[in-house]
């Protein structure tokens, strides 16, 4: 049975984000229920090469140069067939069962089209990553 989620991964000559975070991203996304997806944004740094090597395990979309932010996430999803896409950047290491949460909320919610966890400071995980949106509230 086809799983439901896929966890898609913008990259764009992050070789060294890939290798920090995406072992994180791994371990705490629940693999019943989700992909792990790196759409790979046309790179020549080795960061192909360090997917085919080291995350086997990870579904790799190859665009054929990099189309930016948003045309690389909408042609990545356009190459992806899930009930429901979650957009993750390459410098986030979420916490253990992170996704599960979300899904079943989709999933108890179909009148709700997009939701997102809290997201905790790197540096401090006592306090929310706000990104400069509502004042940090």
């Amino acid at each position: 049975m086809k799983k439901p989620v896929a966890v898609i991964i913008l990259n764009w000559n992050g070789e060294k984000m890939l290798a920090e975070y995406l072992p994180q991203v791994i371990s705490a996304t629940d693999d019943t229920i989700a992909d792990v997806i790196v759409a790979d944004n046309g790179s020549d740094d080795g960061s192909l090469e360090l997917l085919e090597r080291s995350f086997p395990d990870v579904i790799v979309v190859k665009l054929d140069r990099n189309y930016g932010f948003a045309e690389g996430y909408n042609r990545a999803i356009a190459a992806t067939d899930y009930r429901y896409t979650v957009l993750l950047n390459s410098d986030v290491a979420p916490a253990t069962g992170w996704l599960n949460p979300l899904y079943d909320y989709m999933e108890a919610h179909p009148d709700v089209g997009a939701c997102q966890p809290k997201i905790r400071s790197y540096a401090d995980h006592k306090s929310f990553e706000y990104a400069g949106a509502c004042g940090g509230f």
